[in-house]
């Protein structure tokens, strides 16, 4: 006679990014009552949708309607706010570092990676003091107030070198998230000099620095092409097949001797799978990645899967040309992924063979500020309005909960009614200085 178990199954999901939350929501749906508990843990309380951040952060959406919060969404689930510092899969145990600062270890009896990716940064010197991400939503409110911050302080200078340093404003990373970031705020601070007599449109400095020779590997590259010369229409420089050499104090200096100052310097270079993989029993590749079939079972070990950033995945549908060819990083694979993924640790608990994740990559789209964009879908290249259109369309209808996708829509609408929101809430940054002084007074 098989065992009775004394408990229901205990999944325990780590991350609560694109992969985590779409794979719990799934599982609180399709888990009949008593069949599993799912626990979810991660820094954060809430879910961000980062392909927005961009918006975010030039003023078009809400910054709180870019994050879904964890419990608010995952009802059925138990949330367990906190940093994981290990995976001991011998012993099944999770260990965490709570929001209060204790240390608890969590058992469980299926576990899913989806720790995601940070930002990959290189030893370049300055950076680290100087560098800005756009990873999290704190980040995008971040920038969003710096650089309006900006155009005060050099509204209020009349110091030239300083207002020049000021006014210059670099993007490092010519991928999707650095076109979009560069495009957006450009896209904002050029709507909101018209509120800034002494500063003019000239003045405004905006660099983007690539390694490659080329942006948006994603698309083609001809509307890579065309991307470019959009925004070199719009004052930008774009600067391909060159690397940053130094940003120390602020004075960027570029392989090919290009020599400048920026007080504004974002990085948006590149992923790496989370370094928490590395304190885990879990097999990894050789970028750090969990190894993975195609079903998003972790190779060689029962009850454990992974998906988006942090696995490596499969990609049947370049395997003919690229038997090692493994899915890439983006938020398209994360959600199909994830919605894969719930019903297989079902269908697996069940007894049933889970199926093999097949997305055939279906094309990209791209903001490049209100009304501009760029798309390659189905082998199609859009830009402009229409690119621009479809930009959003594709992402509000992946934006999770019909709570969050109502609120980014208004976001929209008021938008282009009334403009951008051109507020600076710099004192975020620092909410007890007031106070402080008036105590001291």
């Amino acid at each position: 006679m098989a065992a009775v178990k004394s408990h229901p199954t205990r999944i325990v999901i780590v991350g609560g990014g694109y992969v985590g939350m779409y794979t719990a929501l799934g599982l609180q749906k399709k888990l009949r009552s008593g069949e599993a508990s799912v626990t979810v843990i991660d820094p954060q309380p809430h879910m961000t949708y980062q392909p927005f951040l961009p918006e975010a952060a030039a003023g078009s959406i809400e910054p709180r309607h870019v994050v879904a919060p964890l419990r608010k969404v995952l009802k059925r689930c138990h949330v367990v706010t906190g940093r994981v510092t290990k995976i001991e899969h011998a012993r099944k145990i999770v260990t965490a570092e709570l929001s209060d600062g204790h240390v608890e270890e969590i058992e469980y009896d299926v576990l899913v990676s989806a720790l995601g990716a940070i930002s990959r940064t290189l030893p370049i010197p300055g950076l680290a003091e100087v560098g800005i991400g756009m990873k999290t939503i704190g980040e995008a409110i971040y920038v969003r107030n710096h650089v309006l911050s900006r155009l005060d302080q050099a509204a209020s200078t009349n110091n030239a070198d300083l207002r020049k340093k000021l006014l210059s404003f670099v993007v490092i990373g010519g991928g999707f998230a650095g076109i979009e970031t560069l495009a957006e705020l450009e896209d904002m601070t050029r709507y909101a000099l018209r509120y800034y007599e002494g500063i003019k449109p000239e003045e405004m400095n905006w660099v983007l620095v690539e390694a490659a020779g080329r942006i948006m590997p994603e698309v083609s590259a001809k509307l890579g092409a065309w991307t470019v010369e959009a925004l070199e229409k719009r004052g930008m420089k774009i600067y391909l097949d060159t690397r940053v050499k130094s940003l120390e104090g602020g004075h960027v200096i570029l392989d090919d001797g290009t020599e400048f100052d920026s007080d504004t310097i974002i990085w948006t270079a590149g992923m790496k799978a989370n370094p928490v993989l590395r304190n885990t029993d879990l097999p990894l590749d050789e970028r750090g990645r969990v190894r993975c079939t195609a079903a998003m079972q972790v190779q060689g070990l029962e009850g454990v899967w992974a998906a988006g950033d942090c696995s490596a995945v499969p990609d049947l549908s370049r395997t003919e040309e690229d038997p090692t060819a493994t899915c890439v990083p983006n938020a398209q694979h994360a959600i199909r992924q994830s919605k894969l993924l719930s019903k297989n640790i079902v269908e697996s608990l069940r007894g049933q063979q889970p199926k093999d994740y097949f997305h055939k990559y279906l094309g990209s789209v791209a903001g490049l500020g209100l009304y501009k964009g760029v798309a390659d879908v189905f082998g199609l290249r859009f830009k402009g309005v229409p690119a621009w259109f479809m930009h959003r369309s594709y992402h509000v209808a992946f934006m999770p909960t019909v709570n969050r996708k109502l609120r980014v829509l208004m976001d929209w609408t008021q938008a282009l009614f009334y403009g951008r929101e051109i507020v600076a809430l710099g004192q975020i940054n620092d909410p007890k200085s007031d106070f402080d002084r008036a105590v001291q007074s």
